[in-house]
């Protein structure tokens, strides 16, 4: 066998021919713009058919073993979908609304309460050593005059933040374009691998559908487990909120549940209004909100995960800070929160097809 027959070799050509076209496409970047601006077109809707894809596949799947034909149970997940959504909004909004509301109005009494601690540390200044007191007279100086010219701000932007989630929910309803590819979606599911297979050798396809078939099972294990995990976190920490007493604990609950998308930093962004909350609220009940989500990720990393999600994913704890951080500098929220499924994706398909090549 002659060097250029040899795997080796033209792997490294590949390689080549890859990066060369990326140095091409690098220094054209105009030849991209049309590309850049359809995928970002279709990027939502794709992604929230998806997800609802392989939220509603169970669904779809257990209605066809009771024999109920395909359109007909696709039709029902539509059903379940719209009546899970006018249920939150009828029994979770008003109470999500009304917590909202009162924190805004409570907002300057919170600033208040800050600016008066401010002015209680400045004036018991002569009690700290030199260096901390000229640090606290810059910092608190500082602090001072932003809270108290940004209160109106600080409010506008809480609101603005929930008005961005109806603005979201919202574009949701007007994108007519998931509901369609949701429907090819399940309609048309067990013909992806296929039809993808079909543009391999023939000694290659059941190779690719193996791959297919096990990426497959990694999207679905990450995206039905995550969301599971995160509704009895949210569950969990609503629970506690509720046995001490914290003020707004359905809308923190649910700001808890949304946060534990994301992965590893999660729970610490979950913890920090809580926290702010309680401290105004009473400074001791900062220590129990602290030791509710102690509870709920000791209970949420040992028990509930582990038996919803299993060891599907496989991720080193390192290696997941690492990819945060690389996708966190890079893309952004958007790629922290899509950064573990898109690995564990790349990595199922690295491990295949090294051991194909192995085969050989």
């Amino acid at each position: 066998m002659s060097m250029f027959e040899k795997k080796w070799f033209k792997s490294m050509v590949a390689i080549i021919l890859f990066l060369i076209i990326v140095f091409l496409l690098n220094k054209n970047q105009f030849i991209l713009t049309p590309i850049v601006v359809l995928l970002k077109t279709i990027f939502l809707p794709f992604v929230l058919a998806g997800i609802l894809f392989y939220l509603c596949r169970p669904l779809v799947a257990w209605l066809e073993k009771k024999k109920v034909p395909r359109w007909i149970a696709i039709l029902v997940a539509y059903f379940v979908i719209i009546l899970f959504i006018y249920g939150i909004i009828r029994l979770v909004g008003p109470v999500i609304n009304d917590q909202l509301q009162r924190f805004v109005d409570n907002l300057p009494v919170m600033v208040a309460t800050v600016t008066d601690w401010i002015k209680y540390v400045q004036e018991n200044r002569t009690t700290f050593p030199d260096f901390v007191q000229e640090a606290l007279i810059k910092a608190s100086g500082e602090l001072e005059a932003r809270l108290e010219s940004n209160v109106g701000n600080i409010a506008n932007g809480i609101l603005s933040v929930f008005g961005l989630i109806g603005g979201f929910i919202n574009t949701i309803i007007y994108l007519v374009l998931v509901p369609f590819v949701l429907f090819y979606m399940l309609k048309d599911s067990h013909r992806f691998a296929p039809s993808v297979a079909v543009f391999f050798p023939q000694s290659k396809r059941d190779h690719v559908k193996n791959i297919l078939k096990e990426m497959d099972k990694t999207i679905s294990t990450y995206i039905q487990g995550q969301m599971l995990v995160s509704i009895i976190v949210g569950v969990l920490l609503f629970i506690g909120y509720l046995i001490i007493g914290l003020n707004y604990s359905l809308v923190l609950a649910m700001f808890g549940m949304f946060t534990n998308v994301i992965p590893f930093l999660g729970p610490y962004i979950a913890v920090v209004p809580a926290f702010l909350v309680a401290l105004f609220q009473d400074p001791v009940m900062a220590l129990y909100v602290a030791i509710i989500m102690l509870i709920a990720q000791q209970i949420e990393g040992n028990i509930i995960s582990p038996n919803i999600m299993g060891k599907t994913l496989n991720i080193h704890p390192l290696t997941i800070i690492v990819l945060i951080l690389t996708a966190g500098n890079f893309i952004g929220i958007i790629g922290i929160i899509f950064v573990i499924p898109a690995y564990s994706i790349v990595k199922v398909l690295v491990v295949n097809v090294v051991k194909i090549f192995k085969a050989e």
